[in-house]
This record gives C-alpha cells, sequence and structure tokens, in this order.
C-alpha cells in the first residue's frame, strides 16, 4: 500500500480578514464609547492599523477587531501586534499589526521535531518551502499527528491540515 500524507499549512483567507475590519470599523463608529475619541481601524495589504487618542481605547479597538476575527474563523495566532502596547504619535495612539502567513522555519522545526519527539515513530515530517509534508503508511498515525498538533501549545501559527490522502 502507498504511503498516506497531508500538508502541514498556515493560511489566511484575505476577503475574510477584510471583511473582519470593515465589520470592526462599522461598530467603533456607532458605539457610543468611541464617539470624539478618534478611534478607527484600517487594513492596508497585510498591515492593520488601530488609532485612537489614549492607550485603553486602542486596546479595545484591538479587542473589538479580535473578536470580529474570531466570529470569521480566523485565528488570533494570524495576527501580530508586536508588544501589543499602542505608541504615541502626536496627539493620538498607534497600534500596528501584520497578517502572518505562512509557515516560518523556526515554526517548521519546531514542528518537525514535535512530530519526530512526540509522535509515531513511523512517521515522517518534511519541511518543503513554507509548509511540513507528513508521510505515514498508517492513516491512524497522520490522525494521531494531526492530534497532537492540535493539542500543541508552544507553537506560534495558525495551523490548517490539508491535502489529506
Amino acid at each position: 500500500m502507498a504511503d498516506s500524507s497531508f500538508d502541514i499549512v498556515s493560511k489566511v483567507d484575505h476577503q475574510e480578514v477584510d471583511n473582519a475590519v470593515n465589520q470592526a470599523a462599522k461598530e467603533i463608529a456607532q458605539r457610543y464609547d468611541f464617539k470624539n475619541v478618534g478611534a478607527s481601524v484600517r487594513l492596508a495589504g497585510d498591515v492593520i492599523t488601530m488609532t485612537a487618542n489614549s492607550a485603553e481605547r486602542v486596546k479595545a479597538v484591538l479587542d473589538v477587531l479580535q473578536s470580529k476575527l474570531i466570529k470569521r474563523g480566523i485565528s488570533l495566532k494570524s495576527l501580530d501586534t508586536g508588544d501589543g502596547e499602542p505608541k504615541p504619535s502626536g496627539k493620538d495612539y498607534h497600534l500596528t499589526g501584520t497578517i502572518k502567513e505562512g509557515l516560518s522555519q523556526e515554526v517548521a522545526k519546531k514542528i518537525t521535531k514535535l512530530v519526530r519527539d512526540e509522535g509515531p515513530k513511523a512517521v515522517k515530517a518534511l519541511i518543503t518551502g513554507d509548509e511540513v509534508r507528513v508521510t505515514s503508511k498508517s492513516r491512524d498515525d497522520l490522525q494521531a499527528v494531526i492530534t497532537l498538533l492540535k493539542g500543541a501549545d508552544d507553537i506560534d501559527a495558525a495551523l490548517q491540515f490539508v491535502n489529506y490522502r
């Protein structure tokens, strides 16, 4: 019997991100606690910029954005806000977040090490570009690897499992 395999990737649906940012902007424009504080959220490419007149308001804008991302099925691991602290800029405070896509080399190495150390022995993991291919003769072993990776907390990426065959 031929080997079974699947790929581990980290992809983001940009249309869903755009929809989440638009929903957050509408909510910010309509909410009473955001009136007259200059609160806004914008998406430019892969960069989301949140602005308000105080650091607490920027964090509230971030909270609204995160809730909209979760409702749209986008993992918060794919939003990188650095240290998460708003930076003063003139009268306003700004916080920028970037949408992370693809597995970095460090994350891919962490995944392959985790599969090698804690996964079933007959499973092989191979890094190809910005994804990891996992192969085994047993589909049950592949299911065990998926369960292991879903339960891993130290992986800093939103993982999807595709091309399962």
